[in-house]
């Protein structure tokens, strides 16, 4: 009996190592599977040739939009026929400005300000509607981040009586700060508002002029990231509440609810906070095999690009605007990977 039981064990636990087997062999398959039909679906491109000379706005030298764009331009230009150069400027809207002024060829933008370019709205009310320019793809998420040195700034209702920078006049940092107030009830009338730059802010924070700053930028960014260091205390970012961060989005569609993780920063905790998407726009009359070159040498060396900003990039997000239609160019790569993207109806 006891060498039948023996037996029994024997073959039980052969059963259960082949099973495992087994299945370790289906879900290896199964992986296999998904890399070959992600691979199908996504296929790799080949930049294409007689591509051109093009200008690259971007942002503060302080910023991301300047940072992670030297990194793409370098990588564009080594990679595909194309030579992109990259700009400072004052941040989206003076990208606009540009586009439309033919100082540059592409630019940097954040979604609302794209948005109300496009529409005439806002910040462009007194312009009109500028519909002279197209998306070639959104990028990564820029956080609504409210910077302070004050340990005792830790809700937006802190802000009350302090001297804030709400961003330059008529800038997109502004209109975002003026929404975030004006959900938490409060107006500029409720802080001494101060209408400085990215820079500027920055610098002011370390000197002590001003109490807090709204910064809209990519997380880490280096202005923030060098600011405890140069002021020799800690800095931290408000965090907003769910009920006002629903509200907002609910508002103002092109708001997500967004975490800023403690290590953004070296920070104790999380932020919660509102975003952006960033998106590269293109003047119309740039050529499709620039706009083409621009997306396949930045998609097709993901791994190269040598940038923390290069870990959030995807082609599904970078093909996710609605508010303004794609350039003929991405409207060809992002077709090449199998994926429809809104086309600019020829006029």
């Amino acid at each position: 009996m006891k060498n039948l039981f023996k037996t029994l064990a024997l073959v039980m636990a052969l059963v259960m190592v082949c099973s495992c087997f087994g299945v370790a062999a289906l879900a290896a398959e199964g992986e296999a599977e998904a890399d070959e039909a992600e691979e199908a679906a996504a296929p790799a491109l080949e930049p294409k040739e007689g591509g051109s000379e093009v200008t690259f706005t971007t942002g503060s030298t302080t910023g991301t939009y300047y940072g992670f764009g030297g990194v793409m331009a370098g990588k564009i230009s080594e990679v595909t026929s194309t030579t992109v150069t990259v700009v400072s400027s004052d941040g989206s809207q003076a990208n606009i400005y540009a586009l439309q002024d033919g100082d540059a060829d592409l630019g940097f933008v954040q979604s609302d300000v794209m948005a109300y370019a496009y529409n005439g709205e806002r910040l462009f009310e007194e312009d009109g509607a500028d519909t002279g320019f197209s998306t070639v793809g959104a990028l990564y998420m820029e956080a609504v981040q409210i910077v302070t040195l004050d340990p005792d700034i830790k809700t937006v209702e802190d802000l009350k009586g302090k001297k804030v920078s709400i961003g330059a006049p008529a800038s997109g940092v502004y209109f975002n700060a003026i929404d975030v107030l004006d959900a938490y009830g409060m107006t500029e009338d409720d802080i001494e508002p101060w209408r400085q730059n990215f820079d500027d802010s920055a610098e002011s924070l370390q000197d002590g002029e001003i109490d807090a700053a709204f910064i809209v930028a990519g997380a880490p960014t280096t202005a923030i990231t060098t600011l405890a260091e140069t002021a020799g205390k800690p800095a931290h970012l408000v965090s907003l509440d769910k009920e006002h961060i629903d509200a907002l989005v609910e508002s103002s569609p092109f708001y997500k609810p967004f975490t800023v993780p403690a290590d953004a920063y070296g920070m104790e905790e999380d932020t919660e906070t509102i975003a952006m998407s960033a998106v590269v726009i293109a003047n119309d009359d740039v050529a499709e095999e620039d706009v083409y070159n621009f997306l396949c040498g930045v998609f097709e060396n993901l791994d190269d690009l040598g940038h923390d900003k290069a870990k959030e990039l995807s082609l599904e997000f970078a093909a996710s605007v609605v508010d303004v239609p794609y350039h003929p160019g991405a409207v060809a790569f992002f077709a090449d990977k199998g994926i429809e993207v809104p086309a600019k109806e020829a006029e």
